[in-house]
């Protein structure tokens, strides 16, 4: 839903403290109302998002804005990762990347990213994009709530559950000789 007013939970995921200095500051410019979460690789990324450790009491966010080159463990196989999870798969991922690669593109679009924003060098670049997310995200795009991602994680479970909708594939396998 969206609503004007609202304040959102956004995990950005950044090692860099210059670039999460300047996301920070363009979010708070553009009055955007977040609960800012920052971690600094692709591990702390997961964890906080699992609620491992020290994110035990960790919101789930509203959206996570992602670097793809980081230490440790790097932005694609985090997204990779939150795809695949039946819980976390909903939230949306907008990758901010200083990579203008065609392969970094194809494999976050690939991976179901949505969106890819290519870091601008110029603070007021970076202002303008993310004048644009809120307009966009915040203020057009209808957001998943977390009650919706559980409602959707439910029917799942039954239909999985369901013995009646399971579906059994078979590979067979012949050998001519």
């Amino acid at each position: 839903m969206t609503a004007q007013g609202r304040t959102y939970d956004i995990l950005l995921v950044e090692d860099n403290p210059a670039d999460r200095l300047i996301t920070t500051e363009a979010l708070t410019k553009h009055g955007l109302h977040t609960n800012l979460h920052i971690v600094d690789d692709g591990i702390e990324a997961l964890a906080y998002l699992r609620r491992e450790a020290k994110y035990q009491n960790a919101c789930t966010p509203d959206l996570i804005i992602l670097d793809l080159n980081m230490p440790r463990l790097d932005g694609r196989q985090v997204l990779v990762e939150v795809k695949a999870d039946p819980i976390l798969k909903f939230i949306p991922v907008i990758v901010l990347s200083s990579s203008a690669s065609d392969e970094d593109v194809l494999f976050a679009y690939g991976h179901h990213a949505n969106g890819y924003i290519t870091k601008p060098m110029d603070y007021n670049q970076m202002e303008n994009i993310i004048g644009s997310l809120k307009s966009f995200l915040f203020g057009t795009m209808e957001l998943p709530s977390t009650d919706l991602r559980l409602k959707a994680l439910a029917s799942t479970d039954t239909e999985i559950s369901n013995p009646e909708k399971e579906v059994i594939r078979v590979l067979l396998l012949e050998s001519y000789e």
